[in-house]
């Protein structure tokens, strides 16, 4: 079957049964994380919203099991930005096995100035990016005791049109926050790529898939709330901004393709159909620079340093 009618056949409001796996979804209490974890709730998974706020965390678990009978949904204390709580973290999943995680948990921040994680890492960079890479680390064990575990990172739009500066990776000579947001998902996307690559080389049976959620906005997302309310105002003020763009909802489509469709590969990038910004999920290529091998390597390299770990396949066998 082409990849073509494999997409059309593909229908999102109609997901394949999960029953018995366990998905992890960091940032999983909102935005894209919250209906990504949303809708894998109705496969019949346990999902596990990891979250560093718990607050916001019980109101979205309250909110999925409103919305999805049955729904087997937990909460999981996870701070991406304290690299040194994330063993204890994945330790906290107390399971036998993971089925896939979601890298989606991330901080964008706008204006200066430049803040910096409890180990002093670059904020946006430290928690998007070392935090997951760290994650991945301690997760591995039990990603690899599924049948088939998949690493779902989930990039950005914005990373297309930025490159990395390796000598320079927490922008601690010249900030520009939009600008350090982008590169950091570039980085989580590069990473996706090259996990990819050294589990190959390794004979995993895990696969790494980038996947992003196009242009989603607020505005055009339908409410949940308290996790999020959209007034009616703002739905008819977006109307002209959804020829273009989409809401979380439809953002978090990729995603769940990502972990779902037994069809999907390792390697691969995830999107929109439409210009990469909205529509059904589909496959897109990889752009030259998220692929370039010198630079994630050379990426992989810095991030280990910064995490404290040189093992080169971060404990995947």
């Amino acid at each position: 079957m082409s990849s073509a009618s494999r997409s059309r056949s593909w229908d999102v409001h109609r997901l394949p049964s999960a029953q018995g796996k366990s998905f992890l979804v960091t940032g999983g209490n909102a935005g894209i994380g919250y209906f990504a974890a949303e809708q894998l709730a109705a496969t019949g998974a346990v999902v596990v919203l990891g979250s560093r706020d718990p607050a916001k965390a019980d109101a979205a678990l309250a909110s999925i099991r409103s919305r999805v009978p049955g729904a087997r949904v937990r909460h999981l204390p996870l701070d991406l930005a304290d690299l040194g709580s994330l063993r204890t973290a994945a330790d906290g999943l107390d399971l036998d096995r993971l089925d896939a995680v979601v890298h989606n948990a991330g901080v964008a921040l706008d204006d200066p100035p430049r803040r910096e994680t409890r180990d002093g890492h670059e904020l946006m960079f430290g928690t998007n990016h070392l935090g997951h890479f760290a994650l991945t680390r301690w997760l591995a064990p039990l990603l690899s005791a599924a049948p088939t575990g998949r690493v779902v990172t989930v990039g950005s739009f914005a990373a297309r049109s930025e490159r990395l500066d390796l000598d320079d990776p927490q922008s601690t000579r010249d900030y520009r926050p939009k600008r350090t947001y982008g590169r950091s998902k570039l980085a989580q996307m590069c990473f996706g790529f090259e996990l990819d690559r050294r589990l190959r080389a390794v004979g995993s049976t895990v696969l790494s898939v980038v996947a992003h959620p196009g242009g989603a906005l607020d505005s055009l997302t339908p409410s949940r709330p308290p996790v999020c309310v959209t007034t009616s105002g703002a739905r008819l003020r977006a109307v002209p901004a959804g020829l273009l763009v989409q809401g979380k909802d439809a953002g978090a489509w990729p995603v769940v393709r990502a972990v779902l469709d037994p069809e999907v590969r390792g390697g691969q990038l995830w999107g929109p159909r439409v210009f990469g910004l909205r529509g059904l999920p589909r496959r897109e290529p990889v752009p030259p620079h998220m692929a370039d091998p010198a630079v994630a390597a050379r990426l992989w390299a810095v991030s280990g340093e910064l995490v404290g770990t040189d093992d080169p396949h971060l404990g995947f066998r």
